[in-house]
């Protein structure tokens, strides 16, 4: 090897040292006005860690085996998360790929050819040839490319790829979060109908009863005909309201069928009684939303991705360095390409500058600028969007606490009014409109007392989702692609 092929060796060694420069702005979260302390505070007591709200298998905190087996079948069977994992394995894709750009390229080939040539061609010495000449010609060349990233546009570009990798990850999460939040809450929304149609239920029977009854007391003379349509109507009006809390029941087991993955044509949820209160878990404090929230670290990992661009977008202003060599067999006899005699090889640089680009450049660099600054306006108000999420289940929880105290006083009222009115009316005080009232008045207080469990339960789930579900972003420190030998010596 002769000394210029040393010298631009050493050189190309010496610009991979210095490659260390980046330009562009080195990543720095911004910063977002956390409140010390949730302006709402949970309906009880809590002295336990974070750590309560299981991480990963969130709804497990409220014991119900048959919820657990659905949300089970969600996360291995549901299409939108299957659909966020292969989003996640392109994102690691796209990475790998950007980052290819930092390793030299090889290629190869084999070339033959016979070729003839004329005879009156010119010749670089002015004499012509005596006769045309026929000759082979077998190639097999070696050729490697390589950019030296002296100022940091390639390793900006794997650091956004990285980011956006992340970010990918993060957003697996959120929907793995929104599916099974989502199956959570139709599956008790569903629970609270079961309820409610058992209230109806009961109702129905107890009307029965009482037409029955009614019917009886006209038989004898003692009650009017209107006494008899009156709670017939009473009675069908009842039934009416069992058949469409069916209906809506119905509805929300096929909303649950197509998050579990499962046809609709095929599953059943079968009724039972909603047995189940809304459980305590501690909330935290508001600075931890932004480390558990998955959508937040989505946004704040796009962000970092949006930030390196601007380094990508700057380091077009600066000249580009590329390494070239070749080398390989060349001879016109295939018995000889073997030959140390056949062997050649090349070794060269290049330097580039665009000097006049039409504004391409600083078009760019504006581009990346202000697609940064739209990420930290989107980060900044997801997290807002969180504090308020938080606010908002707090508080539901709380009132709906003690709605459902003051409902169940209000239950145990119409209960009583009901027996009242029904004595009163044996004794012949009233008139049956006073019973049918009362029959009324107790069935929408059991229907009020099931709603208020049913969107207690409900609302723990939000609150859940809006703290998270348990999970914390440290995960995304293990997801990234690194730059490995392995990787250079792949195809």
């Amino acid at each position: 090897m002769t000394r210029a092929s040393i010298r631009l060796l050493t050189a190309g060694f010496l610009l991979s040292m210095i490659a260390g420069c980046k330009v562009g702005p080195n990543y720095t979260r911004p910063s977002v006005p956390v409140a010390p302390a949730w302006k709402e505070q949970a309906p009880w007591r809590v002295a336990s860690p974070h750590d309560n709200i299981p991480k990963g298998d969130w709804w497990t905190i409220f014991h119900d085996d048959e919820l657990n087996q659905y949300e089970t079948q969600a996360i291995k069977a549901n299409q939108t998360i299957e659909a966020a994992r292969y989003q996640l394995e392109q994102a690691r894709a796209t990475a790998r790929i950007t980052q290819s750009g930092l390793f030299p390229q090889l290629s190869t080939g084999i070339s033959m050819q016979r070729a003839r040539t004329s005879a009156n061609q010119a010749t670089a010495s002015g004499t012509p040839l005596t006769s045309a000449t026929t000759q082979n010609s077998f190639i097999v060349p070696f050729n490697v490319t390589w950019e030296a990233d002296v100022f940091g546009g390639l390793r900006r570009s794997v650091e956004s790829s990285n980011a956006a990798y992340q970010s990918s990850a993060a957003a697996l999460e959120n929907v793995r979060l929104l599916v099974t939040s989502d199956l959570a809450a139709d599956y008790f929304n569903l629970r609270e109908l079961d309820a409610e149609i058992g209230v109806v239920d009961s109702a129905v029977q107890y009307q029965q009863k009482a037409l029955d009854l009614v019917n009886n007391r006209h038989a004898g003379g003692v009650a009017s005909g209107l006494d008899v349509a009156q709670q017939e109507t009473q009675l069908n009006a009842t039934r009416t309201q069992a058949t469409l809390l069916r209906n809506q029941r119905a509805q929300f087991e096929h909303a649950i069928a197509a998050l579990a993955g499962v046809p609709a044509s095929t599953f059943s949820v079968p009724s039972r009684p909603l047995a189940i209160e809304a459980p305590a878990f501690p909330t935290g404090v508001p600075s931890d939303v932004l480390e558990r929230r998955p959508d937040v670290a989505q946004a704040e990992r796009l962000m970092a991705a949006q930030n390196a661009q601007i380094g990508v977008a700057k380091s077009a202003f600066f000249p580009s360095i590329g390494i070239s060599g070749g080398a390989g067999l060349n001879s016109k006899n295939i018995s000889t390409l073997a030959n140390a005699p056949s062997v050649f090889w090349a070794l060269g640089a290049d330097v580039a500058e665009a000097l006049l680009t039409g504004g391409r450049r600083k078009a760019q660099m504006d581009f990346a600028t202000s697609a940064y600054g739209t990420s930290v306006a989107n980060y900044r108000q997801s997290v807002l969007t969180a504090f308020q999420e938080v606010e908002d289940g707090l508080s539901g929880l709380n009132i709906l606490s003690q709605a459902a105290g003051t409902q169940q006083q209000a239950v145990d009222a119409a209960q009583r009014a009901l027996k009242i009115a029904n004595d009163r009316y044996v004794g012949g005080l009233v008139t049956y409109l006073d019973v049918v009232t009362a029959e009324q008045t107790l069935l929408d207080n059991q229907r009020l007392a099931a709603q208020l469990l049913g969107q207690r339960l409900v609302t723990s789930v939000g609150l859940i989702k809006a703290l998270g579900g348990g999970w914390d972003a440290s995960s995304l420190q293990s997801v990234h692609v690194d730059t490995t030998l392995k990787q250079a010596l792949q195809p």
